[in-house]
């Protein structure tokens, strides 16, 4: 008995969560397309088809729901860089070139959204609370690069940053020469740091040869 309620109690934690992140997203859309002045309660009740009272079942206030509103955009989209990633080190130009501006066309408005809400007195804390958790994502993203790109992590981790400030800078402002003169110390970085990496794979492999090669004369010999 107690483990079909466990089941039943799961099913609607799912349910709940997954309204949630609708709620939110539709939320967002909206803050985005009117501006956090321009878009009250009712355009967004109007947006997602519920009541106030139903809203608020899923948050505290208004301010909970632009809070989390902003934080759920900003690991989704983090997220959705993650499945671009290079899968390997002949993709990375590829990458870097066409990523901001792929961002650009998607998020832009809601990038300068998240600008405006973080900046926002009423906020600001909230923001720099949220840029923490950001600097151990970005550090778990490295780790995924570094298995498959072969560059160690702690080489990675800067270029990560540059690379994303240049491509969020570039969705809000459009400036298309500071995103060029940052892509290309990034693409430098990494030409460096592949070349450097690929020669000392090649040594271990020439070493494994070279070991092998011994082994097996060994054993002739034996």
């Amino acid at each position: 008995m107690m483990l079909g309620w466990a089941i039943v109690k799961k099913r609607n934690e799912k349910t709940f969560n997954k309204k949630k992140n609708e709620i939110m997203e539709i939320s967002y859309d909206c803050y985005a397309e009117h501006g956090l002045a321009g878009t009250g309660i009712k355009t967004v009740m109007d947006a997602c088809g519920m009541s106030k009272a139903s809203i608020y079942t899923y948050f505290d206030s208004i301010d909970d729901l632009i809070l989390q509103s902003t934080a759920h955009f900003m690991i989704e989209t983090e997220l959705a860089y993650m499945r671009l990633a290079p899968k390997k080190i002949e993709d990375v130009d590829k990458f870097i070139d066409e990523t901001p501006y792929w961002a650009s066309k998607k998020y832009g408005k809601k990038y300068r959204l998240m600008y405006q809400i973080y900046t926002h007195p009423k906020y600001v804390d909230y923001g720099k609370k949220f840029f923490d958790g950001v600097n151990n994502r970005y550090i778990e993203y490295s780790e995924t690069l570094e298995k498959n790109l072969g560059i160690p992590k702690d080489e990675l981790l800067p270029l990560i940053f540059i690379f994303v400030n240049a491509t969020i800078h570039y969705s809000v402002f459009e400036d298309d020469f500071y995103l060029k003169v940052q892509l290309q110390l990034v693409k430098m970085a990494m030409a460096q740091l592949s070349e450097k990496y690929l020669k000392k794979l090649t040594k271990l492999l020439l070493l494994l040869l070279i070991l092998i090669t011994i082994s097996i004369k060994i054993i002739v010999l034996y």
